[in-house]
This record gives structure tokens, C-alpha cells and sequence, in this order.
């Protein structure tokens, strides 16, 4: 692969505009969760894609795949988050392979006190300073780059499943 594509001027621009949003964001809105609630942004992610499910539970590769996460990078979390009680982990019955991951309560408790400062600090850093179209564009974008991932080819895998 010796033919170089380089970025034109319009793209290299949104893509160094890119970076710098998602990096002020992430750190914002990172440090803002941290300190209205004591929890990591992974924290909080996996808390609210438990918490949009049916009885507060997913299977660990249905949560990973939910988040765009590896099964290695959840179960790592989920083992963090269970310590402090924020998760449990089961078996699935009839298949000793499979884990179950469920919203405790102090979990649920968490996510509930989270969740409404957490979106204060995203309209504050991000929502009120667009405009309608300059939103829809971001979640337009977002739809056709994370569609790709979602399945196919190109989905998000394990690194250890890839060699």
C-alpha cells in the first residue's frame, strides 16, 4: 500500500475539527460525571445501556456489541463495576459459557442520580451551542460511520479473536 490518499483541505479540516470536539468533550463531560457522581464515563455507559433493557439485564456480548465495546473491554468493566456493587454477574441456564450482566440496585440508584446532571453537563458543553441542522448533521454522521460497526466485516471483534 504505497499510494498515499491524503486528506483534502474540506476533509483534513473536519477531521481536525473532529478531534478537537470529541477531545474538549471528553474531557468536560468526563470531569463533570466524575464529580456530580463519582463515575466514569465507561461507568456510566454501560449503566445506561443496562438500564434501557428489558429487566435491567443483557447477555455480556449483547451489552459489548450495544456499546460498540470487544467482550474483553466489557467483561474488564463489568468485573470493576461488580466490585462496587454497581452490577452483577450470572450464569445463563443451560449454557455455562454465557454470562448474564444485571443492574443491581445501587446501580440502578446510580444512574437515576446520574442521569440528569450528566445531561445538563452534554446541553452545556455541546446541545446549546448548535443549531438544529449543525445537530442533525452530527447524528447523521454518527448513524453512517457507526453503521458500518454494527455488523458485517467490519464490526468491532476481540483483538484476540483477530490473530
Amino acid at each position: 500500500m504505497t499510494d498515499n490518499n491524503w486528506l483534502s483541505e474540506r476533509e483534513g479540516k473536519a477531521w481536525r475539527g473532529f478531534l478537537a470536539l470529541r477531545a474538549v468533550l471528553d474531557l468536560q463531560i468526563g470531569r463533570d460525571l466524575a464529580s456530580d457522581s463519582g463515575l466514569s464515563e465507561a461507568d456510566y455507559h454501560v449503566l445506561a445501556t443496562l438500564s434501557a433493557a428489558e429487566q435491567g439485564r443483557l447477555r455480556l456480548t449483547e451489552l459489548g456489541n450495544g456499546m460498540l465495546w470487544s467482550t474483553s473491554r466489557t467483561a474488564h468493566q463489568v468485573s470493576r463495576m461488580q466490585r462496587r456493587g454497581l452490577v452483577r454477574k450470572t450464569g445463563l441456564p443451560g449454557n455455562s459459557r454465557a454470562a448474564v450482566i444485571m443492574l443491581t440496585e445501587a446501580g440502578a440508584s446510580a444512574i437515576r442520580a446520574a442521569a440528569p446532571l450528566h445531561v445538563a453537563s452534554v446541553r452545556s458543553h455541546l446541545i446549546d451551542h448548535l443549531t438544529v441542522d449543525q445537530l442533525d448533521a452530527i447524528a447523521e454522521a454518527g448513524e453512517v460511520v457507526v453503521a458500518r460497526y454494527r455488523s458485517g466485516p467490519d464490526r468491532v471483534r476481540d483483538r484476540e479473536s483477530e490473530g
